[in-house]
């Protein structure tokens, strides 16, 4: 029977595999990011189509760590010279070129580590991220499925290129439930990669906690105080984490 229960099911199932599963991936990712962190360098959390989800949920949100910033497409338009309608293709992160103009528009510097979701991994957009950022030396972490780029043997991948992998478990295609006539419904990477990304935040604070190192996270800007704490401390970071989104 199709029903929410045949989702929730999955769901459930893809949940518990992350958590069981990438421990050790999530914890030698936690690593790289908290010593980057103490470097005084910033998280960049980068992910195109719908894996920008995951990227965001990285950055300028409560609970989550405030040296993070976020590289999308959509700088091209907030921080560049393109206009809206330049960036409206959905076959944009195939194109060559274009994570080099982003990261022309960022302020990145020799400390900062990558993070990058993407499922497939395979698109231009996202494995000239990951080049860019290993030619000038810096660690990246990938959120991925290994299923899908095992799958579709497009090379190179985000999950071949990768300093860590952690494989948020879903199925080639993303979709894990089956229809009759064959189609499939129920994506998966929205869910895993978010969980993925605050498992990443958990270990990268009990990292800094262990150190005696003081965890740089928001509070809520819908907390008394929250916001004016939040700007002063951004503000030791400048233009280098930005909160495009409203």
């Amino acid at each position: 029977m199709i029903d929410q229960d045949a989702y929730a099911e999955v769901a459930r199932a893809a949940v518990e595999r992350l958590i069981t599963t990438q421990r050790d991936a999530i914890a030698e990712a936690g690593r790289l990011v908290a010593d980057a962190l103490t470097a005084g360098g910033v998280l960049q959390a980068y992910g195109t189509g719908h894996s920008r989800a995951v990227a965001l949920e990285l950055v300028g949100r409560a609970g989550g760590l405030i040296p993070a910033n976020q590289l999308a497409i959509r700088d091209l338009v907030y921080y560049g010279d393109a206009k809206p309608a330049d960036i409206l293709d959905p076959l944009l992160e195939r194109e060559s070129g274009v994570a080099e103009r982003i990261w022309a528009l960022a302020d990145i510097r020799p400390a900062d580590v990558f993070v990058i979701a993407s499922n497939s991994g395979g698109n231009t957009a996202v494995v000239e991220m990951v080049q860019l950022a290993q030619s000038r030396g810096h660690r990246v972490i990938a959120i991925t499925s290994v299923d899908h780029a095992t799958t579709a043997q497009r090379s190179p991948s985000l999950a071949e290129l990768a300093d860590v992998v952690i494989d948020n478990g879903a199925p080639w295609g993303d979709a894990a439930v089956p229809l009759p006539e064959g189609d499939r419904f129920g994506p998966l990477s929205g869910l895993t990669g978010v969980l993925a990304a605050n498992l990443l935040v958990a270990e990268v604070v009990g990292r800094q906690m262990a150190a005696g190192t003081p965890s740089l996270v928001y509070r809520s800007a819908n907390t008394p105080g929250g916001y004016e704490r939040n700007a002063e401390i951004l503000r030791q970071y400048g233009g280098r984490v930005r909160l495009g989104d409203a």
